[in-house]
């Protein structure tokens, strides 16, 4: 589906749909069109002057949205165990969970408050805690679940002997080994779920390279050298042939999300360019993605490490 576009969302009315990172960037863009097709959506982020200000640009553009924004920091287990505990005492069913939250190349190694590397547990351990605790919730939504990938996956290695990066941080690596991470995550959850009955649909999905504050404020941007470089260059002349809009990065994950064609599994993306821009289709996931032991083992693991599980 190739020309598959927002106009190809069916109604979404009467679903509940988290969006984790949903303030901006694409986070935003897939909120707002969930919105728009009726969804009741959870704007779920860590700022509240940012989710209020969310809010009112998704409802200045759908007046009708029905839209609440939940506090909710990823780097803090205690965090997710709160929001997950606030959604679980409301007992109403999630229809759809998009994991989309978080950083990118942080240039200095960073520890969360449980002592994790920063996007190590932002970008995925976060997201498996999360989804671990929301299961009963998933599970009686029959929901559609979206991991939130990239094309950077394709140079990440799982370190199982050094997953914090304590012993050696690269910004770029460690990225990539948690964008690995969720691909392997979302394609696992789905293998799991089948296994045991739980009724999920599991989808990863990656956004391309969409011009999105995630890149606009990342390492690069911040050094003198690199502002001036990227400021007369980059911006005007190369970033455009070679990304899109954060609108047609959101395609994607919303295809993921909704599309009743899309089977759980599945791996969608940005299809021109070497997945870096254009419509949104299926994308292509590295061997290592596709190492069933060593997802099975990253699993194991990762509920090890947070001291969680997803209860069969």
């Amino acid at each position: 589906m190739s020309n598959w576009t927002t106009a190809n969302i069916p109604d979404q009315t009467g679903k509940l749909a988290i969006v984790t990172g949903s303030t901006g960037g694409t986070g935003f863009e897939t909120a707002l069109e969930l919105a728009r097709k009726g969804a009741e959506v959870v704007i779920a982020a860590r700022n509240p002057r940012k989710g209020e200000d969310a809010m009112r640009r998704i409802r200045r553009a759908v007046p009708a949205a029905n839209v609440r924004f939940e506090a909710l920091d990823l780097a803090s287990q205690a965090s997710v165990a709160v929001f997950a505990d606030r959604l679980l005492a409301q007992g109403r069913p999630v229809d759809v969970l998009v994991n989309n939250a978080g950083v990118m190349a942080l240039p200095k190694r960073e520890v969360t408050v449980d002592g994790f590397e920063m996007q190590f547990a932002t970008n995925y351990l976060g997201h498996f805690a999360l989804t671990a605790r929301l299961l009963p919730l998933l599970k009686a939504g029959q929901a559609r679940v979206v991991q939130l990938s990239s094309i950077a996956h394709r140079r990440g290695r799982i370190q199982f002997d050094d997953l914090n990066h304590a012993r050696r941080y690269r910004a770029w690596p460690v990225y990539a080994q948690s964008k690995l991470a969720m691909l392997m995550f979302g394609l696992e959850l789905d293998r799991r779920s089948a296994a045991h009955g739980w009724g999920l649909t599991s989808v990863a999905a990656h956004p391309g390279y969409a011009r999105t504050g995630l890149i606009g404020n990342g390492p690069l941007t911040g050094r003198p050298v690199s502002r001036a470089v990227m400021g007369l260059l980059y911006r005007p002349f190369i970033e455009p042939l070679i990304s899109h809009s954060q609108q047609a990065g959101a395609l994607p994950i919303l295809m993921a999300a909704t599309e009743p064609t899309v089977k759980g599994g599945a791996y969608l993306g940005a299809t021109r360019m070497n997945e870096l821009k254009g419509p949104p289709g299926p994308a292509k996931a590295e061997p290592q993605a596709l190492d069933t032991a060593a997802a099975a083992r990253l699993w194991d693991v990762t509920g090890q490490m947070l001291g969680v599980r997803f209860a069969a």
